[in-house]
């Protein structure tokens, strides 16, 4: 399959660029479709579709804004069978996963938007002052790979709904459901220039769509490098960027939490994805007495994971989305044995009988210190590090000890005292006894994790900028 177009300015336009991207399958390693790489001239002519289309559509109602959305999110619907089997393709991830997660969270989001702005207030009066809500124009969207319809509809949705224009650059690993959104779009009659999807490389296109004239703000998802590259480029433009970058989450079991049921669910949260998840909780933080059972129930909850085929209905632990991907976990478990970790599961070596696809087993450390390069660094990947700890203290420091910030955990059989930690950790968002990820609640991290918010009314918030009429 080649997709050589690009959904500019309300049509199908071929890309004026020769290269095309090889996007491969998983599970197989194999050429699964080709995508242009987009050519200055293609970025160019995304701007000015989108520039073209800013004021009429901020000039259309809330409530029809909403409709669109609404219809959005029924197209997806529609073909969610589809889109979830592509993703498992592209990404690795199990078929049930992506139906439930990959699919149903981005008809969750688009939900909580059309929600949110059918509650925002977009004018008040400050005493002599009509402060005014509007839309901050032409939005430079870069997403990445590992959720690509989710991460996508978390950024188009909100700028929609406030107004905003999009030159969305999908991830070029995984591009091919960003196509099935401009179709989508397409069909539900969304003017022309309101979305515009083009794929290629983050040195390429991703930077002549940051630095365009006509960009107004960048709203990126990826890796902390990229993510400071962005900010650059947009702060040689003094325009705004939301980031939501990496994270080397923690899981902290205080002294009086269900053990087993922590570490469980800490196994679970690790592995969602094949670790490929911003929020995975990859560090479990374990009393120093409990470090052997923490082991022996983590290394039976990975071993009831079954690896395989992301299409069979029976894999439970997919493979990563990339050969560069696998090359890079195969290679921190690797370190994490050189620098003195002990492997009490999975390991780099590929799986007996799945040679080919980038499979990666689940892969457990014990006797993990905070120092170590496992500890520190976001793998990507199914490898989780079991750290002692030897008091409350210690814990808070260890679970603050990166520099990352984008979600945590916490368990204990005390409420308030769970909260009270919860409320000393340095994340943006952070479970309390497991508790269940909200997506109308505000997401987004702090440190290297990013700045900015994503979801509900606060992803809203983001793509709107405030004046004041003094009268």
């Amino acid at each position: 399959m080649v997709r050589d177009h690009f959904y500019i300015g309300g049509a199908w336009v071929r890309s004026s660029a020769p290269g095309r991207i090889d996007v491969h399958e998983a599970g197989t390693g194999e050429v699964l479709a080709q995508v242009a790489d987009a050519s200055e001239e293609d970025v160019e002519l995304a701007a000015q579709a989108a520039a073209a289309a800013q004021s009429e559509w901020a000039a259309t109602p809330p409530a029809e804004r909403g409709r669109f959305l609404s219809a959005l999110a029924e197209g997806i619907a529609g073909r969610s069978e589809e889109l979830a089997r592509s993703i498992s393709r592209e990404v690795g991830t199990p078929i049930r996963h992506s139906r439930a997660i990959q699919l149903g969270n981005p008809i969750e989001i688009i939900a909580g938007t059309v929600a949110a702005l059918g509650e925002f207030i977009f004018q008040e009066q400050i005493g002599n002052v009509t402060a005014i809500r509007e839309p901050a124009g032409v939005v430079a969207a870069i997403t990445p790979w590992n959720y690509p319809l989710q991460q996508v509809v978390a950024k188009v949705a909100p700028a929609l709904a406030a107004g905003c224009t999009v030159v969305l650059k999908a991830s070029e690993v995984a591009p091919l459901t960003a196509f099935g959104l401009a179709e989508v779009a397409h069909a539900a009659g969304l003017p022309a220039g309101v979305l515009n999807v083009i794929t290629g490389s983050g040195a390429g296109a991703g930077e002549g769509l940051a630095t365009h004239p006509l960009s107004d703000m960048i709203s990126f998802t990826g890796s902390t490098r990229a993510g400071r590259r962005v900010s650059e480029l947009a702060a040689d433009r003094v325009i705004p960027v939301t980031l939501e970058l990496g994270g080397k989450s923690a899981s902290v079991v205080l002294s009086d939490a269900d053990l087993d049921k922590a570490v469980k669910f800490g196994v679970y949260n690790a592995f969602l994805n094949a670790g490929q998840t911003c929020t995975a909780l990859t560090r479990l933080l374990v009393p120093q007495a409990d470090q052997a059972r923490a082991e022996e129930v983590a290394v039976a909850t990975a071993q009831r994971l079954s690896l395989g085929d992301p299409l069979d209905e029976a894999t439970r632990l997919g493979p990563l989305a990339s050969r560069a991907q696998l090359d890079r976990v195969r290679g921190y478990i690797r370190l994490g044995v050189a620098q003195g970790a002990r492997l009490v599961a999975g390991g780099a070596d590929p799986p007996a009988g799945l040679e080919r696809g980038y499979f990666v087993a689940a892969t457990i450390f014990a006797d993990v210190s905070p120092e170590m390069t496992i500890a520190q660094e976001e793998i990507f990947g199914p490898v989780l590090s079991i750290i002692p700890y030897p008091d409350e203290a210690a814990a808070l420091e260890i679970a603050n000890g990166t520099p990352y910030g984008l979600a945590a955990a916490v368990w204990s059989n005390d409420q308030d005292r769970a909260i009270s930690f919860a409320r000393r950790l340095r994340a943006g968002t952070v479970e309390v006894n497991g508790g269940a990820f909200n997506l109308a609640a505000p997401f987004g991290g702090v440190k290297w994790s990013g700045h900015g918010r994503e979801f509900g009314r606060y992803g809203l918030e983001e793509f709107l900028v405030a004046k004041s009429l003094q009268l």
